[in-house]
């Protein structure tokens, strides 16, 4: 019970964050958002082209250098 009454005010709060973005602070985003993706697209080809995870790794992380939070750009998987 404390997860969804704690979900549902994280929630609240975070669409009453978007409603204050400015149209500009929105476009931003969705660049910053363009740019994440193209770096993750970058290395899924490093790795398709047979580098190693961790050369890859590297590469993302210098992509995504002021982009996103973490070394994973923003985003982790599960392995």
């Amino acid at each position: 019970m404390k997860n969804i009454v704690f979900f549902l005010a994280a929630m609240s709060l975070s669409w009453g964050g978007l409603a204050q973005h400015s149209k500009k602070e929105v476009e931003q985003d969705i660049a910053r958002h363009r740019a994440m993706a193209e770096a993750h697209e970058a290395a899924a080809k490093c790795l398709e082209s047979g580098k190693k995870p961790d050369q890859c790794t590297k590469e993302l992380q210098a992509a995504c250098k002021g982009l996103a939070l973490g070394k994973y750009c923003g985003m982790k998987h599960v392995h």
